[in-house]
Protein backbone atom coordinates (compact mmCIF):
# COMPACT_ATOMS: atom_id res chain seq x y z
CA UNK A 1 0.00 0.00 0.00
CA UNK A 2 1.40 3.38 -0.33
CA UNK A 3 1.19 6.24 1.87
CA UNK A 4 -2.10 7.71 0.87
CA UNK A 5 -3.84 4.13 1.46
CA UNK A 6 -2.08 3.86 4.94
CA UNK A 7 -3.52 7.08 5.95
CA UNK A 8 -6.80 6.19 4.69
CA UNK A 9 -6.64 3.03 6.77
CA UNK A 10 -5.38 4.42 9.67
CA UNK A 11 -7.97 7.16 9.62
CA UNK A 12 -10.70 4.24 9.40
CA UNK A 13 -9.13 2.07 11.96
CA UNK A 14 -8.47 4.70 14.39
CA UNK A 15 -8.72 1.99 17.52
CA UNK A 16 -6.34 -0.27 15.86
CA UNK A 17 -3.50 2.69 16.29
CA UNK A 18 -3.98 2.63 19.84
CA UNK A 19 -3.09 -1.03 19.71
CA UNK A 20 -0.02 -0.76 17.33
CA UNK A 21 -1.26 -1.83 14.17
CA UNK A 22 1.02 -0.95 11.54
CA UNK A 23 3.78 -0.73 13.83
CA UNK A 24 6.26 -3.40 14.96
CA UNK A 25 7.72 -3.72 18.63
CA UNK A 26 11.14 -3.90 19.82
CA UNK A 27 14.03 -1.55 20.21
CA UNK A 28 17.14 -1.57 17.93
CA UNK A 29 15.61 -5.43 16.46
CA UNK A 30 16.61 -6.26 13.01
CA UNK A 31 13.03 -5.32 11.00
CA UNK A 32 11.85 -6.38 7.86
CA UNK A 33 8.48 -5.39 6.12
CA UNK A 34 7.27 -4.76 2.80
CA UNK A 35 4.42 -2.80 1.14
CA UNK A 36 3.93 -5.22 -1.62
CA UNK A 37 4.16 -9.14 -1.72
CA UNK A 38 7.26 -10.51 -3.03
CA UNK A 39 9.29 -6.71 -2.73
CA UNK A 40 11.83 -7.63 0.32
CA UNK A 41 14.32 -10.10 -1.45
CA UNK A 42 15.33 -13.54 0.64
CA UNK A 43 18.43 -14.58 1.67
CA UNK A 44 20.27 -11.79 0.19
CA UNK A 45 20.53 -8.26 0.04
CA UNK A 46 21.34 -7.02 -3.58
CA UNK A 47 19.88 -9.20 -6.28
CA UNK A 48 20.65 -8.54 -10.27
CA UNK A 49 17.56 -7.72 -10.61
CA UNK A 50 15.03 -6.83 -7.65
CA UNK A 51 11.37 -7.62 -8.05
CA UNK A 52 8.96 -4.51 -8.97
CA UNK A 53 12.07 -3.04 -11.07
CA UNK A 54 12.97 -1.92 -7.86
CA UNK A 55 16.50 -0.41 -6.64
CA UNK A 56 18.17 -1.62 -3.64
CA UNK A 57 19.97 0.72 -1.39
CA UNK A 58 22.05 0.56 1.68
CA UNK A 59 21.71 3.57 4.65
CA UNK A 60 24.06 3.46 6.91
CA UNK A 61 24.05 4.83 10.50
CA UNK A 62 27.26 3.77 11.44
CA UNK A 63 30.75 3.12 9.92
CA UNK A 64 30.65 -0.12 8.07
CA UNK A 65 33.42 -1.40 10.80
CA UNK A 66 31.72 -0.97 13.76
CA UNK A 67 31.43 -3.47 15.90
CA UNK A 68 28.40 -6.21 15.20
CA UNK A 69 26.23 -4.69 18.24
CA UNK A 70 26.47 -1.60 17.62
CA UNK A 71 26.61 -1.75 14.06
CA UNK A 72 23.61 -0.07 11.98
CA UNK A 73 22.36 -0.57 8.46
CA UNK A 74 18.60 -0.85 6.76
CA UNK A 75 18.23 -2.22 3.29
CA UNK A 76 15.89 -0.32 1.20
CA UNK A 77 13.93 -1.45 -2.53
CA UNK A 78 12.75 1.70 -3.48
CA UNK A 79 11.25 3.13 -6.90
CA UNK A 80 14.41 5.60 -7.55
CA UNK A 81 17.48 5.37 -5.82
CA UNK A 82 18.18 8.19 -3.70
CA UNK A 83 20.87 10.01 -6.09
CA UNK A 84 17.55 11.44 -7.92
CA UNK A 85 15.86 12.74 -4.97
CA UNK A 86 18.28 15.62 -4.59
CA UNK A 87 19.15 17.61 -7.61
CA UNK A 88 21.68 21.00 -7.67
CA UNK A 89 21.81 22.51 -3.88
CA UNK A 90 20.89 26.29 -3.02
CA UNK A 91 21.51 27.88 -0.04
CA UNK A 92 18.86 28.84 2.34
CA UNK A 93 18.53 30.36 5.30
CA UNK A 94 16.61 29.84 8.32
CA UNK A 95 17.10 32.42 10.93
CA UNK A 96 15.72 30.62 14.17
CA UNK A 97 17.28 26.97 13.58
CA UNK A 98 20.80 27.56 14.85
CA UNK A 99 23.55 25.03 15.52
CA UNK A 100 26.46 24.71 17.86
CA UNK A 101 29.13 26.26 18.01
CA UNK A 102 26.78 29.32 18.45
CA UNK A 103 27.97 31.90 20.81
CA UNK A 104 26.73 35.03 21.08
CA UNK A 105 28.95 37.17 22.99
CA UNK A 106 26.01 39.78 23.95
CA UNK A 107 24.30 36.80 25.59
CA UNK A 108 25.24 35.54 29.35
CA UNK A 109 24.51 31.49 29.14
CA UNK A 110 25.57 31.53 32.88
CA UNK A 111 23.06 31.49 35.35
CA UNK A 112 19.26 29.53 35.72
CA UNK A 113 16.70 30.27 33.39
CA UNK A 114 13.31 29.45 32.68
CA UNK A 115 10.63 30.49 29.89
CA UNK A 116 7.06 30.38 29.41
CA UNK A 117 5.18 28.05 26.53
CA UNK A 118 6.82 30.20 22.87
CA UNK A 119 3.44 31.19 22.37
CA UNK A 120 1.55 30.20 19.02
CA UNK A 121 2.37 32.38 16.00
CA UNK A 122 -0.30 34.25 13.55
CA UNK A 123 1.41 32.91 10.47
CA UNK A 124 1.58 29.45 8.85
CA UNK A 125 4.66 27.50 9.65
CA UNK A 126 5.51 23.92 9.13
CA UNK A 127 7.22 21.63 11.39
CA UNK A 128 10.75 22.76 9.80
CA UNK A 129 10.06 26.70 9.27
CA UNK A 130 8.63 26.64 13.14
CA UNK A 131 11.73 25.13 14.49
CA UNK A 132 12.75 27.71 17.13
CA UNK A 133 16.40 26.89 18.40
CA UNK A 134 16.79 27.81 22.53
CA UNK A 135 20.25 26.22 23.00
CA UNK A 136 23.04 24.76 21.54
CA UNK A 137 26.12 22.45 22.89
CA UNK A 138 29.34 21.35 21.47
CA UNK A 139 30.42 21.26 17.91
CA UNK A 140 27.79 19.87 14.56
CA UNK A 141 31.30 19.56 12.85
CA UNK A 142 33.06 17.37 15.18
CA UNK A 143 29.66 15.13 15.21
CA UNK A 144 29.26 15.67 19.27
CA UNK A 145 26.77 17.86 21.82
CA UNK A 146 23.47 19.24 20.87
CA UNK A 147 20.76 21.34 20.48
CA UNK A 148 17.54 21.85 21.86
CA UNK A 149 14.50 23.75 20.00
CA UNK A 150 11.03 24.13 20.63
CA UNK A 151 8.69 23.82 16.97
CA UNK A 152 5.35 25.69 16.40
CA UNK A 153 3.61 24.09 13.76
CA UNK A 154 0.09 25.10 12.04
CA UNK A 155 0.11 23.56 8.67
CA UNK A 156 1.41 20.41 7.09
CA UNK A 157 4.78 20.53 4.84
CA UNK A 158 3.05 19.65 1.60
CA UNK A 159 5.11 18.12 -1.17
CA UNK A 160 7.96 19.55 0.70
CA UNK A 161 10.25 17.14 2.36
CA UNK A 162 13.23 17.14 5.04
CA UNK A 163 16.67 15.74 6.53
CA UNK A 164 19.30 16.15 8.51
CA UNK A 165 22.58 14.94 8.11
CA UNK A 166 24.48 16.58 10.95
CA UNK A 167 21.51 14.87 13.93
CA UNK A 168 19.58 12.42 15.32
CA UNK A 169 15.55 14.07 15.94
CA UNK A 170 14.06 13.11 19.14
CA UNK A 171 11.13 14.85 19.29
CA UNK A 172 8.65 15.57 22.48
CA UNK A 173 5.16 16.73 21.52
CA UNK A 174 3.08 19.54 24.31
CA UNK A 175 0.38 20.08 22.21
CA UNK A 176 -1.21 18.70 18.71
CA UNK A 177 -0.71 15.90 16.56
CA UNK A 178 1.56 15.04 14.13
CA UNK A 179 1.97 12.57 11.46
CA UNK A 180 5.28 11.77 10.32
CA UNK A 181 5.82 10.19 6.88
CA UNK A 182 9.33 8.82 6.84
CA UNK A 183 10.90 6.85 3.90
CA UNK A 184 10.45 3.67 5.95
CA UNK A 185 6.79 4.25 6.95
CA UNK A 186 4.27 6.44 8.78
CA UNK A 187 4.04 7.28 12.61
CA UNK A 188 1.36 9.28 14.56
CA UNK A 189 2.51 11.05 17.52
CA UNK A 190 0.34 13.24 20.41
CA UNK A 191 1.64 14.08 23.39
CA UNK A 192 3.14 12.09 26.12
CA UNK A 193 4.83 10.00 23.01
CA UNK A 194 8.25 10.49 21.69
CA UNK A 195 9.39 9.65 18.35
CA UNK A 196 13.48 9.20 16.85
CA UNK A 197 14.39 9.91 13.11
CA UNK A 198 17.86 8.72 12.65
CA UNK A 199 20.65 10.83 10.98
CA UNK A 200 19.43 11.30 7.43
CA UNK A 201 16.27 10.22 6.94
CA UNK A 202 13.71 11.96 4.70
CA UNK A 203 10.69 12.56 6.12
CA UNK A 204 7.66 15.34 5.56
CA UNK A 205 5.59 16.13 8.70
CA UNK A 206 1.48 16.91 8.63
CA UNK A 207 -0.27 18.72 11.46
CA UNK A 208 -3.38 16.58 12.32
CA UNK A 209 -4.55 18.47 15.09
CA UNK A 210 -2.86 22.06 15.35
CA UNK A 211 -1.37 24.37 16.30
CA UNK A 212 1.31 21.78 17.13
CA UNK A 213 4.00 22.83 19.55
CA UNK A 214 6.48 20.70 21.02
CA UNK A 215 10.67 20.13 21.93
CA UNK A 216 13.28 18.77 20.31
CA UNK A 217 16.60 17.38 20.78
CA UNK A 218 19.06 17.31 18.01
CA UNK A 219 21.79 15.22 18.80
CA UNK A 220 24.98 15.63 17.14
CA UNK A 221 26.73 12.54 18.70
CA UNK A 222 26.08 8.98 18.91
CA UNK A 223 22.58 7.66 18.54
CA UNK A 224 20.19 7.13 21.56
CA UNK A 225 20.35 3.60 22.62
CA UNK A 226 18.27 2.53 26.08
CA UNK A 227 20.59 2.94 29.61
CA UNK A 228 22.55 -0.12 31.21
CA UNK A 229 20.01 -1.17 34.31
CA UNK A 230 23.04 -2.26 36.44
CA UNK A 231 21.64 -3.92 39.03
CA UNK A 232 18.02 -3.15 39.02
CA UNK A 233 18.10 -5.96 35.90
CA UNK A 234 15.97 -7.12 33.31
CA UNK A 235 12.86 -5.16 33.42
CA UNK A 236 11.41 -1.67 34.54
CA UNK A 237 12.11 1.41 33.13
CA UNK A 238 11.75 1.75 29.55
CA UNK A 239 11.24 -1.78 27.92
CA UNK A 240 12.52 -2.52 24.81
CA UNK A 241 8.99 -4.05 23.51
CA UNK A 242 7.08 -0.48 23.71
CA UNK A 243 9.10 1.39 20.82
CA UNK A 244 7.35 1.09 17.87
CA UNK A 245 8.98 1.46 14.02
CA UNK A 246 6.63 1.36 11.14
CA UNK A 247 5.68 -0.68 8.19
CA UNK A 248 6.50 0.30 4.84
CA UNK A 249 4.79 2.65 3.33
CA UNK A 250 5.82 4.46 0.15
CA UNK A 251 4.55 6.98 -2.36
CA UNK A 252 4.49 6.80 -6.45
CA UNK A 253 3.96 10.39 -7.16
CA UNK A 254 5.12 12.82 -9.98
CA UNK A 255 4.96 16.16 -8.34
CA UNK A 256 7.46 18.97 -8.13
CA UNK A 257 8.85 18.27 -4.85
CA UNK A 258 11.07 20.31 -2.31
CA UNK A 259 13.67 18.46 -0.10
CA UNK A 260 15.61 20.74 2.68
CA UNK A 261 18.75 19.22 4.06
CA UNK A 262 20.56 20.34 6.84
CA UNK A 263 24.54 19.78 6.45
CA UNK A 264 27.51 20.86 8.68
CA UNK A 265 24.93 23.75 10.20
CA UNK A 266 23.58 25.09 6.79
CA UNK A 267 20.64 24.52 5.29
CA UNK A 268 20.53 23.96 1.49
CA UNK A 269 16.96 22.96 -1.08
CA UNK A 270 17.23 20.89 -4.08
CA UNK A 271 14.59 20.17 -6.28
CA UNK A 272 12.63 17.21 -7.80
CA UNK A 273 10.13 16.17 -10.09
CA UNK A 274 8.85 13.21 -7.63
CA UNK A 275 8.41 12.15 -4.14
CA UNK A 276 11.46 11.06 -2.61
CA UNK A 277 9.47 8.35 -0.41
CA UNK A 278 9.70 5.64 -2.28
CA UNK A 279 11.01 2.73 0.06
CA UNK A 280 8.32 -0.24 -0.97
CA UNK A 281 10.20 -2.69 1.16
CA UNK A 282 13.05 -2.02 3.72
CA UNK A 283 15.10 -4.46 6.33
CA UNK A 284 17.54 -3.55 8.96
CA UNK A 285 18.05 -2.19 12.42
CA UNK A 286 18.66 1.38 11.11
CA UNK A 287 15.04 3.28 11.43
CA UNK A 288 12.53 5.71 12.94
CA UNK A 289 10.55 4.43 16.08
CA UNK A 290 8.36 6.04 18.82
CA UNK A 291 7.24 5.22 22.30
CA UNK A 292 4.65 6.24 24.33
CA UNK A 293 5.91 7.96 27.64
CA UNK A 294 3.15 6.00 29.69
CA UNK A 295 4.75 3.37 29.55
CA UNK A 296 7.84 4.18 31.20
CA UNK A 297 8.37 2.17 34.51
CA UNK A 298 9.64 4.39 37.46
CA UNK A 299 11.84 2.67 40.08
CA UNK A 300 12.52 4.44 43.53
CA UNK A 301 13.17 3.79 47.00
CA UNK A 302 11.11 2.25 49.38
CA UNK A 303 12.75 2.76 53.08
CA UNK A 304 14.44 6.06 52.66
CA UNK A 305 16.75 8.36 50.63
CA UNK A 306 16.11 8.43 47.10
CA UNK A 307 18.54 7.41 44.54
CA UNK A 308 19.98 10.18 41.76
CA UNK A 309 17.83 11.41 39.60
CA UNK A 310 19.51 9.28 36.33
CA UNK A 311 17.27 6.04 37.70
CA UNK A 312 14.76 7.93 35.26
CA UNK A 313 17.06 7.71 32.09
CA UNK A 314 14.55 7.01 28.85
CA UNK A 315 17.06 6.66 26.69
CA UNK A 316 20.94 7.79 26.50
CA UNK A 317 23.74 9.10 23.93
CA UNK A 318 27.03 8.20 25.15
CA UNK A 319 29.94 10.03 24.22
CA UNK A 320 34.00 8.72 24.89
CA UNK A 321 33.82 9.05 28.49
CA UNK A 322 31.99 5.89 30.10
CA UNK A 323 29.34 6.74 32.24
CA UNK A 324 29.16 10.55 31.05
CA UNK A 325 26.28 11.17 28.40
CA UNK A 326 26.44 12.75 25.33
CA UNK A 327 22.85 13.24 25.79
CA UNK A 328 20.26 11.98 28.73
CA UNK A 329 16.90 11.82 28.02
CA UNK A 330 15.28 11.86 31.36
CA UNK A 331 11.05 11.31 32.33
CA UNK A 332 9.87 12.24 35.65
CA UNK A 333 5.98 11.26 35.45
CA UNK A 334 3.85 9.93 37.86
CA UNK A 335 4.46 8.19 40.65
CA UNK A 336 4.27 7.19 44.39
CA UNK A 337 6.66 8.77 47.10
CA UNK A 338 7.03 6.21 50.31
CA UNK A 339 10.54 6.70 51.88
CA UNK A 340 10.75 7.56 55.54
CA UNK A 341 12.16 10.61 57.15
CA UNK A 342 13.09 11.66 53.48
CA UNK A 343 13.25 15.57 51.83
CA UNK A 344 11.48 13.97 49.01
CA UNK A 345 11.60 16.13 45.96
CA UNK A 346 15.15 16.94 44.28
CA UNK A 347 17.34 17.82 46.28
CA UNK A 348 19.76 21.07 46.32
CA UNK A 349 22.89 20.34 44.06
CA UNK A 350 25.57 21.12 40.90
CA UNK A 351 27.01 18.81 38.91
CA UNK A 352 28.76 18.68 35.60
CA UNK A 353 26.26 17.81 33.76
CA UNK A 354 23.62 20.72 31.80
CA UNK A 355 19.75 20.02 32.84
CA UNK A 356 17.47 22.27 29.87
CA UNK A 357 14.10 20.65 31.44
CA UNK A 358 10.31 20.71 29.86
CA UNK A 359 6.92 20.24 30.85
CA UNK A 360 4.36 18.30 28.98
CA UNK A 361 1.57 18.65 31.39
CA UNK A 362 1.16 19.07 35.25
CA UNK A 363 3.06 20.50 38.23
CA UNK A 364 6.85 19.43 38.84
CA UNK A 365 7.69 18.13 42.45
CA UNK A 366 10.34 20.82 42.98
CA UNK A 367 8.77 23.78 41.18
CA UNK A 368 5.17 23.80 41.84
CA UNK A 369 4.56 27.77 40.95
CA UNK A 370 5.89 28.56 37.62
CA UNK A 371 6.83 25.94 35.59
CA UNK A 372 4.12 25.96 33.02
CA UNK A 373 3.34 23.02 30.82
CA UNK A 374 4.96 24.02 27.64
CA UNK A 375 7.49 26.04 29.28
CA UNK A 376 11.19 24.95 29.55
CA UNK A 377 14.36 25.84 32.65
CA UNK A 378 18.07 25.71 32.15
CA UNK A 379 20.54 24.92 34.48
CA UNK A 380 23.70 25.08 33.26
CA UNK A 381 26.82 23.19 33.95
CA UNK A 382 28.53 23.80 38.02
CA UNK A 383 25.60 25.86 38.65
CA UNK A 384 23.49 25.19 41.89
CA UNK A 385 20.08 24.65 41.81
CA UNK A 386 16.88 22.81 43.57
CA UNK A 387 13.77 23.20 45.13
CA UNK A 388 12.12 26.85 45.47
CA UNK A 389 11.58 27.89 49.00
CA UNK A 390 7.37 26.51 48.65
CA UNK A 391 8.68 23.12 47.89
CA UNK A 392 11.35 22.99 50.62
CA UNK A 393 8.89 24.13 53.50
CA UNK A 394 6.20 22.10 52.34
CA UNK A 395 8.19 19.10 51.59
CA UNK A 396 10.40 19.37 55.14
CA UNK A 397 6.84 19.33 57.12
CA UNK A 398 5.25 17.08 55.04
CA UNK A 399 3.22 14.28 56.59
CA UNK A 400 5.62 11.32 55.61
CA UNK A 401 2.80 8.86 54.18
CA UNK A 402 2.78 7.51 51.05
CA UNK A 403 1.85 10.01 48.79
CA UNK A 404 1.23 9.61 44.84
CA UNK A 405 2.60 12.23 42.45
CA UNK A 406 -0.14 13.24 39.98
CA UNK A 407 -0.97 14.70 36.90
CA UNK A 408 2.67 15.27 36.04
CA UNK A 409 5.08 14.15 33.53
CA UNK A 410 8.75 16.56 32.63
CA UNK A 411 11.51 15.72 31.11
CA UNK A 412 14.94 16.75 30.88
CA UNK A 413 17.80 17.24 27.90
CA UNK A 414 21.20 16.49 29.87
CA UNK A 415 24.35 16.99 28.08
CA UNK A 416 28.08 16.88 29.25
CA UNK A 417 28.59 20.51 27.49
CA UNK A 418 27.45 23.82 28.72
CA UNK A 419 24.56 25.01 26.93
CA UNK A 420 24.50 27.79 24.85
CA UNK A 421 21.60 30.29 24.81
CA UNK A 422 20.65 31.28 21.33
CA UNK A 423 19.00 34.95 20.29
CA UNK A 424 15.87 33.89 20.36
CA UNK A 425 15.94 32.58 23.58
CA UNK A 426 17.35 35.58 25.24
CA UNK A 427 15.11 38.38 23.91
CA UNK A 428 12.64 36.87 22.03
CA UNK A 429 10.85 33.89 23.89
CA UNK A 430 9.02 34.69 27.12
CA UNK A 431 11.76 34.29 29.81
CA UNK A 432 11.07 34.51 33.18
CA UNK A 433 13.39 37.49 34.77
CA UNK A 434 12.31 36.89 38.43
CA UNK A 435 12.95 32.87 38.25
CA UNK A 436 16.32 33.49 40.57
CA UNK A 437 13.89 35.11 42.44
CA UNK A 438 12.62 31.82 43.77
CA UNK A 439 15.13 30.78 45.91
CA UNK A 440 15.53 34.58 47.60
CA UNK A 441 13.00 33.09 50.95
CA UNK A 442 15.21 30.46 51.69
CA UNK A 443 15.82 31.08 55.16
CA UNK A 444 18.79 30.75 57.29
CA UNK A 445 17.75 28.48 60.24
CA UNK A 446 20.84 27.55 61.47
CA UNK A 447 21.90 28.76 64.99
CA UNK A 448 24.21 26.21 66.53
CA UNK A 449 22.20 24.72 68.82
CA UNK A 450 22.26 20.75 69.36
CA UNK A 451 19.08 18.61 68.23
CA UNK A 452 17.66 21.92 65.86
CA UNK A 453 16.10 21.13 62.92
Amino acid sequence: MNIEQSQQNMKNNASSIKTHAGYMPGFGNDFETEALPGALPQGMNSPQKCEYGLYAEQLSGTAFTAPRGQNERTWCYRIRPSVKHTSRFSKIDMPYWKSAPHVNEDIISLGQYRWDPVPHANEEMTFISGMRTMTTAGDVNTQVGMASHIYLATTSMKDEYFYSADSEMLIVPQEGRLRFCTELGVMELEPKEIAIIPRGMVYRVEVLEGPARGFVCENYGQKFDMPNRGPIGANCLANPRDFKTPVAAFEDREVKSRVIIKWCGQFHESYINHSPLDVVAWHGNYAPCKYDLRTFSPVGAVLFDHPDPSIFTVLTAPSGVEGTANIDFVLFRERWMVAENTFRPPWYHKNIMSELMGNIYGIYDAKPEGFIPGGMSLHNMMLPHGPDAPAFEGASNAELKADKLDNTMSFMFETRFPQHLTEFAAKEAPLQDTYQDCWDDIKKKFDGTPGTK
